[in-house]
């Protein structure tokens, strides 16, 4: 269900001070919240349907991940020389696609479960939680990492085991784009992608 591969972080100093271990605990919490919605959305996959599992799911994201910055992190340098039209075209279909992902990708159940293995405290103040997708058939499970930032925490990177992260992934690629058409190009390109993961 999950097809992108992504990159943990190198290791972390365990911080021992009250404050990091209450932004341990925000952080946490912020995953197990979004991963109880998604479980939630997959049981009743088959009747919601992707558009519904959409809706059901864009206000869960708008919460929990910070996709503004998201889209500015995966644009890299380019993004300053957009102008404000175009940062608010681009981030609206940017926050389009990454929910319509999800909502064509969690599209049933089959006794999945997530478990939060450890959350870790970085010296700038971002926190990794570190969680297992359980699958069913004897399958392996999938090693899922979030790199939250922020006072409240949001989602700014997910990390696969093994590869490399989601929006380094994100960024080789809307490279191309902007330098085929700029902020426009790959703006057009998400809103298209979104238009057939929604099935219209």
């Amino acid at each position: 269900m999950i097809a992108r591969r992504i990159l943990l972080l190198s290791p972390l100093l365990p911080l021992a001070a009250p404050s990091a271990a209450l932004a341990q605990s925000a952080a946490a919490e912020v995953v197990e919240r979004f991963h109880a919605a998604l479980i939630a959305v997959m049981r009743d996959a088959q009747r919601l349907g992707v558009r519904g599992r959409y809706d059901r799911l864009a206000p869960v994201m708008g919460q929990a991940f910070d996709l503004a910055a998201m889209t500015r992190i995966s644009v890299g340098p380019p993004w300053t020389g957009f102008s404000q039209p175009e940062q608010a075209a681009l981030t609206e279909a940017f926050t389009r696609w990454s929910i319509a992902t999800y909502a064509a990708r969690f599209d049933g159940f089959s006794g999945e479960s997530f478990t939060t293995t450890g959350t870790q405290v970085q010296p700038n103040g971002d926190a990794l939680v570190r969680t297992t997708l359980n699958r069913t058939g004897g399958q392996e499970p999938v090693l899922l990492s979030y790199l939250l930032r922020g006072n409240p925490p949001r989602i700014v990177d997910i990390y696969l085991t093994g590869t490399i992260s989601e929006l380094a992934s994100r960024r080789a690629e809307f490279t191309t784009l902007i330098r085929e058409g700029g902020a426009e190009r790959v703006t057009r390109e998400l809103q298209a992608r979104t238009a057939r993961l929604l099935g219209g």
